[in-house]
């Protein structure tokens, strides 16, 4: 015998309320006067009753897919990219909401590919993310405006779709703070040479603290490659002029920096403070000592956009003021065991 499924009418009778209500809040309806103790009970009916709305019947009567699309501008397949699309997803399955993603190519134009966001648009979805990590400002096409859209990691060109990003520069003038909290004076930072974003937020931050501690920078910085060999050579080239900590651009470059401060029989952090940028698992706890680092708000990010996305569709927020003033997330500083005050007599 098959099993009886549960409808609104049954809810609404084992809550005591209309169909209307339950309609209401199991759809989240915008503008509805609903208390909160009777959202609570239907929602509560619902889980006890197993209810499961019929998106089918519910799409051809609303037009809606109750679908969301993330397009990935190549970050599914970097290490970060896990956190966006977790982010995402989890906020996306408590709004009652499916997520569907397209990893794209990078695209070394600000551009967006519109063939990837129409291909979202043929399986009409609601909404659409664009996550990036490559561009300050990308340029949408117009078919990316044809729905409620959210950018992760950019801002976009017309200054008309919400965007979320990392305040990389405030997090890198956290380090500075906390390395001369810690009666540090020759920080040097392990810069990357590649221009993208990150890379000027980072500096810039570094810059902004070592101004607001009063410290010389000048002759402090070194670039290299983003990677294990560009952080060993750049500090390599630091050490020459005795800082007593190194700030790596990221995680990666740290772990060269640890090379480097073995090379010179520095321990760390009696001798030689070292800390990262991205806390890109498992590379700060897999290091010995444990490395300091910057977490980015990569979870948070794919949360905000799928929260605000989901608000936008449903009328509850502000398309244009979201647009015109995007948000920006705190990077903090992870302390593990990296960073300890520098030696009496250190070089000052």
């Amino acid at each position: 015998m098959t099993e009886k499924t549960a409808g609104i009418r049954d809810v609404a009778a084992h809550a005591g309320v209309s169909q209307t209500t339950v309609s209401h809040v199991l759809n989240a309806t915008p503008h509805t006067r609903v208390s909160e103790d009777t959202a609570a009970r239907v929602r509560a009916a619902a889980e006890e009753l197993g209810y499961r709305p019929n998106r089918l019947a519910r799409g051809l009567r609303t037009q809606a897919s109750d679908m969301i699309g993330l397009v990935t501008e190549e970050i599914a397949t970097t290490p970060h990219a896990g956190r966006i699309i977790l982010g995402a997803q989890e906020e996306a399955s408590r709004r009652n909401l499916t997520l569907a993603i397209i990893n794209s190519v990078l695209n070394p134009e600000p551009e967006v590919d519109a063939a990837q966001i129409q291909a979202f648009l043929d399986r009409q979805v609601d909404g659409i993310i664009y996550a990036t990590v490559y561009h300050d400002v990308i340029v949408a096409p117009e078919n990316l405006r044809s729905r409620p859209a959210a950018l992760i990691g950019a801002r976009d060109s017309a200054g008309a779709i919400p965007a979320v990003l990392p305040d990389e520069r405030a997090g890198a003038a956290a380090v500075v703070e906390m390395l001369a909290r810690a009666g540090h004076r020759r920080i040097a930072f392990a810069a990357s040479a590649e221009d993208v974003p990150a890379t000027r937020g980072r500096l810039l931050g570094y810059l902004d603290g070592m101004q607001a501690a009063g410290l010389p920078s000048d002759d402090l910085v070194a670039a290299g490659t983003a990677d294990a060999r560009g952080g060993y050579r750049a500090s390599l080239e630091l050490l020459d002029r005795f800082p007593t900590a190194v700030f790596c651009y990221n995680d990666r470059m740290a772990v060269g920096a640890y090379r480097a401060a073995g090379e010179r029989g520095l321990v760390i952090p009696a001798d030689l403070s070292i800390v990262g940028f991205d806390d890109q698992a498992p590379i700060p706890d897999s290091l010995f000592p444990t490395l300091t680092t910057v977490s980015l708000p990569h979870y948070e990010m794919g949360a905000w956009a799928v929260s605000k996305l989901a608000d936008l569709i449903h009328g509850k927020d502000e398309e244009t003021l979201l647009a015109e003033h995007p948000t920006v997330l705190a990077c903090p500083v992870v302390e593990r065991e990296s960073v300890a005050p520098p030696r009496l007599g250190s070089p000052e």
